[in-house]
């Protein structure tokens, strides 16, 4: 019993990996983009890259473990309600009002440490950010208003 149970589950992992993730990004106005738009310093970019873009753009590096299927599932998932809800290479084509609001959003999450989520930093340590990087991106975010 056991064993054919284990046979099962192996068959069904293996099926699995016939169910890729679609990994490329649509075409998009580069020159939209929050960096190429907002001509940030090299730190705050260094920040945006490492700890943002892989989920909130269009210039997603896909780790290794997204190539295996079901993790590639959840890895997809996250990268879409990501840029569903923020996507920094789309910044230039958000409206005024609703740009204002993805700001403020921003800001406040990175300060209040709810981005990057855990479960992506705790596997990119790169993009844990240190208090003083939180309130170097939060300040900065902020200026964009002014």
């Amino acid at each position: 019993m056991k064993r054919n149970l284990l046979i099962g589950l192996v068959v069904m992992f293996i099926l699995f990996q016939f169910y890729r993730i679609d990994k490329t990004a649509p075409e998009y106005d580069t020159s939209k983009d929050l960096i190429a738009m907002t001509n940030p310093d090299a730190e705050i970019v260094r920040i945006l890259k490492t700890a943002c873009y892989d989920c909130h753009s269009y210039e997603t590096k896909y780790p290794f473990y997204a190539e295996i299927a079901p993790i590639s599932w959840w890895v997809k998932s996250h990268i879409n309600e990501g840029r569903e809800e923020m996507n920094y290479s789309l910044w230039g084509k958000y409206e005024v009002d609703k740009l204002a609001h993805k700001i403020d959003d921003s800001a406040e999450k990175t300060e209040k440490k709810q981005m990057p989520l855990t479960p992506y930093w705790m596997l990119h340590w790169d993009a844990k950010l240190t208090e003083g990087e939180r309130k170097t991106l939060a300040d900065w975010f902020r200026s964009l208003k002014s």
